[in-house]
């Protein structure tokens, strides 16, 4: 029944749904349909809302495309690109022989708080690989030398030119002969292209006065050579005449890691055998072999020869191959190999050696030695310490570090600059940190900074020293609640974070208030106390152990609030603050900075007046006690 109302819906005429539509305002009012199906069936009927949902479906689809006409499929909605990560490339297992090296740690020492080093591997094995199924290596554009070998199959272009002018291509045939039209055949197979080009120049004299020939190539040959050994695809491969050793092992995807490449032999039938060492070429020291390829030669590449590792601090750290048949080489030449070391001189060689009976042991060696093979060098610096060096801090611009050399050497030397310290310092007294030579102990000395800005003092400095100035706020620091605290030998009071504010709730309520009113809520856990300055830690202790040692600075009744962080050069130099505690005097009364204020001994008292910033207004001169 539902069937045939559907069918009795859409018989109806595409103007009359158009009718329906307009006279609707912004709905859609169901038509009006016979009581009765053909044959006379009462026409059950159907919800408004289904009725009027059919008709906007029909309406929607005609509005689209006229009657008759198929829905289009809908377009497939194109998925997101899913981001393909690279994956990283597969690092090749270590060979036998460097696995030898690895169990014994010849790759050095890693540094503190770096990743432990990698294992040291075989050197030039990447510089000849190349992927599975990459085209073999082509000759490049350019001038053929002169001392080219022509062979059978190699094209070449005559252009005759005077009484006879006529450019010809001529491939070289079977029987290594060139036929020309005009001239007698010319045997070419077998001579350099420079050899060649003269005899033909000749002939064209002699035989066709008046003209002349230009020779060039112009399609190179093809030629099989076999490459064998410790390859990684050995075979035939199809190069090209002007290929070259390095072009044949990188066609047969490259040397193994049990392979030579110092001992690459290359055989044929007329050209005899030759050995060949790559590490001139591929380490730039040395004599570069002949690369050049003949008809009919093979390349051979045979095992790994004898191997010595060299780790530390060297340019290139590795594993390199001795000489072909040497059971040994000179340390120095082996360095070469590895880039040398890292400094200009000052190391140390420590090998790593193997005796008769196998035992490994550690024993230095010097330049002469030699390496034999399965040892493993490490090179080290003789002694890695600082030399020569001065370093400037407290209320300076920045810390810095000079040699103590040149301007260096002095106090006013080293401060000749003044726009190297901050604004406002305390000109009163200056430090300079020393390590006694003999005890390693440090020590301060203490100097006047205004004397030495103005040109009146200076001190010779030393390699080590830290020269310290110290700034106004750091000597008003030693009158502080903090330092009073600590005169007293009381504990430094611990620092606490701050109590984070509560944001309120929902309800409107502070949550340490929700807190509290839920019975299940927990207590929060304090944070650990530390104390803020571990230089207040050596004073209270120093004032503890000796009553009599402060007492001018216990005495002075400064109040004890106002507490303020403690000053970076505190932090530095924990060890400060009870020297300079041992060297103030107390300023009070009528002075406008009262407080503490370190001096050296033959200090005027005009002068720790100017640096507390005068007398006030109100003050009596003549009775200063």
């Amino acid at each position: 029944m539902l069937c045939r109302l559907l069918a009795a819906v859409l018989v109806l005429p595409w103007p009359a749904l158009g009718q329906i539509a307009a006279a609707g305002s912004g709905f859609l009012a169901p038509p009006a349909l016979p009581g009765t199906l053909p044959g006379g069936m009462p026409l059950p009927g159907l919800p408004p809302g289904a009725q009027q949902d059919i008709l906007q479906r029909i309406l929607d689809a005609g509005a689209q495309r006229p009657l008759g006409q198929a829905m289009p499929p809908a377009p497939p909605v194109p998925a997101a690109p899913t981001p393909v990560t690279p994956a990283p490339p597969l690092e090749e297992p270590l060979s036998s022989a460097e696995a030898f090296f690895a169990s014994r740690g010849a790759q050095g020492e890693a540094l503190p708080g770096g990743p432990a080093p990698s294992p040291l591997r075989l050197f030039g094995i990447e510089s000849l690989r190349t992927a599975p199924g990459a085209p073999a290596p082509v000759h490049g554009f350019g001038t053929l030398p002169d001392d080219y070998l022509i062979g059978r199959d190699d094209e070449v272009v005559l252009a005759f030119r005077g009484r006879t002018r006529q450019t010809l291509s001529l491939r070289i045939g079977r029987d290594g002969m060139l036929l020309l039209p005009d001239l007698a055949p010319i045997p070419a197979a077998g001579r350099t292209l420079r050899d060649l080009r003269t005899d033909l120049s000749g002939r064209a004299a002699r035989e066709l006065g008046g003209s002349e020939v230009f020779l060039s190539i112009g399609q190179i040959r093809q030629a099989n050579l076999f490459v064998g050994g410790e390859v990684l695809r050995p075979g035939l491969q199809q190069l090209t005449a002007m290929a070259s050793v390095l072009d044949a092992l990188m066609a047969s995807g490259g040397i193994r890691r049990t392979g030579s490449l110092r001992a690459i032999r290359v055989e044929g039938p007329a050209s005899g055998r030759r050995t060949i060492d790559l590490y001139p070429i591929l380490a730039g020291e040395g004599d570069a072999p002949d690369l050049r390829l003949h008809e009919g030669e093979r390349i051979l590449v045979p095992p790994l020869g004898g191997v010595v590792a060299i780790g530390g601090e060297v340019m290139r750290p590795g594993l390199y191959e001795l000489p072909a048949g040497a059971a040994q080489a000179p340390l120095a030449v082996m360095l070469r190999l590895a880039g040398d070391p890292m400094r200009p001189s000052g190391h140390r060689f420590l090998l790593q050696t193997t005796d008769a009976e196998g035992r490994r042991s550690w024993r230095e060696i010097g330049p002469r030695d030699a390496l034999r093979r399965g040892d493993a060098l490490l090179v080290q610096p003789g002694s890695d310490v600082l030399a020569q060096q001065i370093r400037l801090s407290g209320h300076v611009g920045a810390p810095l570090v000079r040699a103590a050399t040149g301007r260096g050497q002095t106090l006013r030397g080293l401060l000749s600059d003044p726009r190297l310290v901050r604004p406002d310092p305390y000109p009163r007294l200056g430090l300079v940190w020393r390590t006694d030579a003999r005890t390693r102990a440090r020590r301060f000395i203490p100097f006047d900074l205004g004397r030495v800005l103005e040109g009146r003092a200076d001190m010779p400095l030393a390699e080590g020293d830290e020269v310290v100035l110290l700034g106004l706020p750091d000597v008003l620091f030693l009158a502080g609640p903090s330092v009073q605290q600590a005169l007293r030998g009381d504990p430094p009071a611990p620092s606490t974070p701050p109590t984070p504010t509560p944001l309120p709730n929902a309800a409107g309520m502070p949550g340490t208030a929700l807190a509290a009113a839920t019975p299940a809520a927990l207590p929060p856990v304090p944070a650990p106390a530390t104390p803020d300055c571990q230089a207040l830690v050596l004073l209270t202790v120093a004032a503890q152990a000796s009553p009599q040692r402060f007492a001018h600075a216990r005495s002075a009744g400064f109040p004890d609030f106002g507490r303020g962080p403690c000053p970076q050069v505190f932090l530095d130099y924990p060890t400060l603050l009870p020297v300079l505690m041992d060297q103030t005097v107390l300023l009070t009364g009528e002075v406008r900075l009262p407080g503490l204020y370190p001096i050296l001994n033959d200090t005027g008292l005009d002068a720790v007046l100017a640096a507390a910033g005068g007398a006030t207004d109100t003050a009596d001169l003549s009775g200063i006690r």
